[in-house]
């Protein structure tokens, strides 16, 4: 069993697949370890939930309390430790990606519970960010009900419609792949981004003109 294949990991759940599903996407909201398979979990449980012996709407309804019960903790974790738990030379808990989740808390305001829901890894750091930066509990709580409300219950939506599309439900190995490239998209974008004004500011052209903004 691979934990980037997502059919594999559902099966394995074997009668106890809600809870399955809910561990995972717990871990991933508020135990701070995004690598696991949310948004792909979410979208073959639904394709394949007449084989799993479940609903659509049980997946949904699970997936989203154990969004909000994750971001929860969190937000806990925020607020109590804040930046303390994070080491530049960590592997899970970078400084680096506890800079992200703020910058993009800082740009977004609450909306940020509700975009971040779906860009994997940053929904993992969005609740603990809003919760160093002392957000208001019951405005998170709010946007965090929206936010993993909307995840839950689009994605599982997706999953429905796509396995009506018989093309979709014999190739659900590639579709994962798909749905894998386009959640992770973001991050590569915004890492590709970093890197540019990073060597920008570096090059020896960028120099001269720095010098010359100290000297006046």
């Amino acid at each position: 069993m691979s934990l980037f294949d997502a059919a594999s990991v559902l099966h394995a759940f074997g009668p106890y697949v809600l809870a399955g599903i809910a561990l995972l996407i717990f871990i991933e909201s508020g135990v701070l370890f995004p690598f696991l398979p949310g948004d792909s979990l979410l979208v073959t449980a639904a394709i394949i939930s007449s084989t799993l012996g479940v609903t659509a709407w049980q997946v949904a309804l699970v997936a989203s309390v154990a969004a909000v019960a994750g971001d929860q903790v969190g937000y806990w974790i925020g607020k109590r430790y804040g930046r303390r738990l994070f080491k530049d030379d960590a592997r899970v808990l970078t400084t680096a990606r506890l800079d992200e989740a703020e910058a993009f808390f800082t740009k977004w305001g609450g909306l940020s519970l509700v975009l971040g829901r779906f860009v994997p890894i940053v929904r993992t750091y969005v609740p603990l960010a809003a919760g160093t930066a002392q957000m208001h509990y019951r405005r998170f709580l709010l946007f965090n009900l929206i936010g993993a409300v909307s995840w839950a219950c689009g994605l599982t939506a997706v999953g429905v419609l796509l396995g009506g599309i018989p093309v979709v439900a014999h190739n659900i190995d590639a579709l994962m792949i798909v749905i894998v490239l386009v959640s992770v998209l973001p991050i590569v974008i915004g890492a590709l981004r970093r890197r540019h004004v990073a060597r920008k500011r570096t090059s020896p052209a960028a120099r001269p003109a720095e010098r010359t903004a100290r000297d006046r």
